[in-house]
């Protein structure tokens, strides 16, 4: 993991269904904006990801962060909650980073996509790996939902709080797979 720690940025915590959530965030032009979204997967905590990226960040939260942080926990028990892109640093990330996460952010609740499908819905029908990619390295899952981007073949792929998790939250959203976690049932998007 590489280690940023910029000393501007503040973290708070919320304990989810799927461990804790920590919020990564800071205050460029007098608006708090969310740096990263980590989610705790089997085995490494978003606690220990924050203390190992993040040391110097201060642990503190204001109204704006409660709001994201509330509608994530929210979001995590199957709520149907549309997150705004206004709330994230998308400056911190590749104009090709943002694109994909841009499209990503356009999937709907209850569909799915391929890494291929976004590939060639951004122009690059050839991308399709380093779309994935992109999507791996997203700072802020749940408010861009890349759980909702799977294989061509059907699989699942990677998820940064894991295939677990990645399955439940599409299972929540009344995609189905089956017992080798590969998508059987639901609308493909792009």
């Amino acid at each position: 993991m590489k280690k940023t720690g910029a000393a501007d940025s503040f973290h708070c915590y919320r304990e989810t269904r799927f461990g804790p959530v920590a919020i990564v965030w800071s205050v460029p032009h007098r608006q708090p904006k969310i740096r990263r979204i980590l989610l705790s997967r089997p085995g490494l905590s978003a606690k220990r990801i924050v203390k190992s990226l993040f040391s110097s960040s201060t642990s503190s939260s204001c109204s704006e962060v409660d709001v994201v942080a509330d509608q994530i926990t929210a979001f995590l028990t199957g709520k149907d909650i549309h997150f705004s892109l206004a709330v994230a640093r998308l400056d911190l990330c590749s104009e090709f980073q943002k694109n994909v996460l841009r499209a990503e952010h356009g999937i709907p609740r209850g569909s799915i996509s391929t890494y291929q499908r976004i590939a060639s819905y951004l122009g690059n029908a050839q991308a399709a790996r380093a779309v994935g990619t992109a999507l791996a390295r997203n700072p802020f899952p749940i408010i861009v939902p890349c759980h909702r981007a799977i294989c061509s073949n059907g699989t699942l792929g990677g998820f940064q709080g894991g295939i677990e998790m990645k399955r439940r939250l599409l299972e929540m959203e009344g995609i189905l797979l089956n017992g080798s976690d590969r998508v059987v049932s639901g609308p493909l998007f792009y």
